[in-house]
């Protein structure tokens, strides 16, 4: 990889290049005492920019954010004494990934730039490993857990493909209840306490069994556990559950933290679930807003109505001019069926094969596996069908 370090500190910027070399000799490494702005003409653009102590004030933030913007694929790794949640968000909206404490130790640098050559190896020969889906709330009680829980049953119930669901919800996740009444023998945190373990063996037996080819891999039970889970454990267990899994499902908690945005980062389709009442609106657009900040690219996010009903005092085409965007899927209300699989632990596609939310389900989980193809309506069809 080509690295560039910015530092105002002689004796730092000695220290960090010694430090970057240590990992890989092959890397060109190239000293800056700075600006960040020398990049904007750059003949040949660095694959990381490492910058030690960016100024609290926000202009360098600034100026790394106007660089992120002219180039995307630029990875940018801080060095911060104080890690503040304030710094972090202005941070993370001007689009660094990884934040690391000053002074930075080895272990911790080298294992940020190995995370960037990860992906910069994925990003050129291609990724053909499961496909992380990840769903989050627009706002609470939107039904993010029961679609996501579902959808993972229906994309393992022909059998042919082998689904994990990760509960992201580190502090109140429940997502285990809702398609199996047994307790999990082992949670996320258990495995992350155990990292140094993971292997294929070792994650499988950590996972609740639903069907034989779907897991769930429980939430902490303990909300005091939460703390334990941590950015690289998330990056571990993901890159391992591709080469095992075809569909990792992941229903992330509403909290955008550094666990959380890390898990998106994985993500290859993130749906954000919504319903059709101006609560949900207002915070979507929030949510949108986060996603623009940390340069998600829009044909990642697919937004996702739940409990839509026909007639309804706001339209589809209402939540489309709001957002800027198309509604990606629609599923229906249905509430008795619905509260009697949540009530139950059964997933609706085994409680009630006539509700048409299973059939959504089933929609939505023959598109995703290639089964079917997405109806691409004309706009004169579409506008026939608002409601």
């Amino acid at each position: 990889m080509k690295i560039t370090i910015i530092s105002r500190d002689d004796p730092t910027l000695t220290e960090l290049v010694r430090l970057v070399r240590a990992r890989n000799a092959d890397d060109e490494v190239e000293a800056s005492a700075g600006p960040v702005e020398q990049l904007y003409s750059a003949q040949q653009l660095p694959d990381v920019l490492i910058f030690d102590r960016p100024g609290q004030e926000g202009a360098d933030l600034a100026a790394i954010e106007r660089l992120s913007g002219l180039y995307p694929q630029l990875a940018f790794i801080a060095l911060c004494p104080q890690q503040t949640p304030e710094f972090l968000l202005q941070a993370m909206r001007a689009g660094v990934r990884e934040v690391l404490p000053a002074p930075v130790t080895a272990p911790a640098l080298h294992t940020s730039l190995d995370r960037i050559a990860e992906k910069l190896e994925r990003r050129s020969s291609g990724d053909g490993n499961g496909k992380v889906l990840a769903f989050i709330s627009c706002k609470g009680g939107s039904g993010a857990t029961f679609i996501a829980t579902n959808l993972g049953y229906a994309l393992a119930a022909g059998g042919h493909k082998r689904v994990l669901l990760i509960d992201m919800n580190l502090h109140f996740g429940d997502a285990s209840l809702f398609v199996s009444e047994s307790k999990p023998l082992a949670t996320l945190s258990d495995v992350a306490h155990q990292i140094h373990r993971l292997d294929p063996s070792f994650l499988s037996s950590s996972t609740l069994s639903i069907l034989p080819n779907y897991s769930v891999l429980a939430a902490p039970e303990d909300p005091a556990h939460a703390s334990e889970v941590l950015p690289e454990h998330i990056d571990a267990i993901i890159k391992l559950a591709r080469r095992q899994y075809d569909f990792i499902v992941l229903d992330v908690g509403r909290n955008l933290d550094a666990v959380s945005v890390r898990t998106l980062d994985h993500a290859d389709m993130i749906f954000p679930i919504l319903q059709t009442t101006l609560p949900y609106i207002r915070d979507g657009k929030r949510l949108l807003g986060m996603f623009r900040s940390l340069e998600y690219d829009k044909d990642k996010v697919h937004l996702i109505v739940n409990r839509h009903d026909k007639g309804g005092e706001i339209r589809l085409q209402d939540l489309e001019a709001a957002y800027g965007t198309a509604i990606y899927r629609t599923v229906p209300n249905h509430y008795a069926s619905a509260a009697a699989s949540v009530n139950q632990g059964v997933p609706i596609l085994k409680l009630d094969q006539a509700s048409p939310i299973t059939r959504s389900l089933r929609e939505f989980a023959a598109v995703l596996s290639g089964h079917v193809e997405p109806v691409r309506k004309s706009w004169l069809d579409r506008l026939r069908q608002r409601d």
